[in-house]
């Protein structure tokens, strides 16, 4: 085989000089190919820049939002949740959600209320603030909104006639509708603030049982509880059907008698979903409230009682439905400047502990609904 001459051999990668050539050529090559190689990438580079800046001046898609199919609604049968009781039985409530359909679901107490909540098996509930500044804690503000108020009054603490102040309660058998509920924290920090320890198994100075309000006014009746912290219509068929009487007017323990007994909340992540079906259940929250505060009482009482009927099986004696009217406060205003007293009770009740709300509240949609602002006091969107 001829030998190949070095100047013809394949270049290895190294420049070779060899007699009677001259490397200029091949350096002028390479400068060729290096400014070549070098515009290439810079027009690349800037191309790169350039989508960045471009990419960054465009607005950020918008999360993709619509009407929800469904609408799941919990509430309870109490009096306390008229709003409920009356735009869903008029109505109205279903009327504003167009074509988002409305079901609803009834619950006896707050804590399972929160549970079917954060489940899924509802997205938004009338319910009491401990049970939602509870969920809110205990989620770090990832679980739940309160979107608006619905009542304020009606509950009272009703005990047998011979018990006559906090002193004679040593020992005895109290009853509220569920432990870690509103009704059962107010108990539980006013007996701590009259000086007795409670435990939440039902032991202590006074023994608390966490009963479902039909089984109280029964086992009041049959002589075994002394007393219970009840929101209305309970507490007034205990004085009035089971002989009891007040020993606590809950609305005496709070600056101008003022304290919120029903609020409506929703679950954050079906809220930032579906705006639009929020708003909508507002606009029917607040004419059902409107509706409430315009009616006469026996408009309001034969309405609200009807319902009763329907999902209680019987309605209410005239005299019961109208002292528990008479207690009770309906409006949209959630009074956010009480929660941190809520707060601070259900920590000394032993069924929360102390943190952080603010966030808890997004009245946004509710004063833009109502056209009025209502505060969330420092804890929140108004």
């Amino acid at each position: 085989m001829a030998n190949t001459p070095e100047s013809q051999k394949p270049d290895s990668g190294t420049t070779r000089i060899v007699a009677g050539e001259t490397n200029k050529p091949k350096r002028r090559r390479g400068l060729e190919i290096g400014l070549a190689v070098g515009l290439a990438l810079l027009i690349g580079a800037g191309a790169a820049v350039a989508s960045v800046v471009s990419q960054n001046n465009q607005a950020a898609p918008a999360p993709t939002t619509s009407p929800a199919a469904e609408l799941k609604l919990g509430y309870f049968s109490n009096v306390t949740h008229g709003p409920a009781l009356v735009g869903i039985s008029k109505g109205i409530i279903a009327k504003d959600l167009g074509d988002t359909k409305l079901s609803t679901q009834i619950f006896n107490a707050g804590p399972a209320a929160i549970e079917a909540l954060n489940a899924g098996a509802i997205d938004a509930t009338y319910i009491g603030p401990n049970p939602a500044i509870n969920s809110f804690v205990k989620s770090n503000g990832e679980s739940v909104s309160i979107i608006a108020g619905a009542a304020a009054g009606g509950a009272q603490l009703v005990v047998k006639p011979e018990i006559n102040s906090a002193a004679d309660l040593k020992g005895k058998v109290l009853a509220s509708p569920q432990l870690g509920g509103t009704q059962d924290v107010a108990l539980r920090a006013w007996l701590g603030h009259q000086g007795y320890k409670t435990n939440p198994d039902g032991s202590g100075d006074v023994n608390i049982n966490p009963t479902e309000n039909a089984q109280t006014l029964k086992l009041f009746q049959d002589g075994k509880l002394d007393g219970a912290w009840l929101p209305e219509p309970w507490a007034s068929r205990l004085v009035l059907e089971a002989g009891a009487k007040v020993l606590v007017d809950e609305k005496d323990l709070w600056d101008k008698g003022e304290f919120t007994t029903t609020i409506l909340i929703v679950n954050k992540k079906f809220a930032a979903e579906h705006p639009e079906t929020v708003k909508a259940l507002l606009k029917g929250h607040v004419e059902s409230v409107n509706w409430l505060n315009s009616a006469t009482p026996e408009e309001k009482a034969s309405t609200i009682n009807a319902v009763l009927k329907d999902t209680a099986g019987k309605p209410l004696p005239a005299n019961v439905i109208d002292r528990a009217l008479k207690n009770i406060t309906f409006t949209t205003d959630p009074l956010a400047g009480t929660y941190k007293k809520l707060l601070q009770d259900g920590v000394d009740a032993g069924t929360t502990k102390a943190a952080d709300i603010n966030g808890i509240f997004d009245l946004r949609a509710l004063n833009e609904v109502q056209g009025k602002k209502t505060s969330a006091a420092g804890l929140g969107q108004d």
